[in-house]
């Protein structure tokens, strides 16, 4: 099954999360299909970037969003 997820990216203690197309059985840090996004939570106003149209493309194609990344595609406007 392929996932939409967050891709843990950045230094200890200091993290942000790039949005990518994985395989639901690969690491979390680990190899993805593509990447749709990025999400930085430490900068005020948070940095939420989402390319909406592969987005559109992939849930259409089957790709489930974690729980995280339905709610930050919602806020991105999807």
């Amino acid at each position: 099954m392929v996932k939409i997820r967050l891709k843990r990216m950045g230094a200890k203690k200091a993290p942000f999360y790039r949005i990518v197309v994985a395989d639901a059985r690969t690491p979390r840090d680990g190899q993805a299909i593509a990447e749709l996004g990025i999400y930085d939570p430490t900068k005020n106003p948070l940095l939420l970037k989402v390319d909406l149209e592969v987005a559109k493309t992939w849930i259409s194609k089957g790709a489930k969003p974690t729980n995280t990344v339905s709610a930050l595609l919602k806020k991105a406007g999807l």
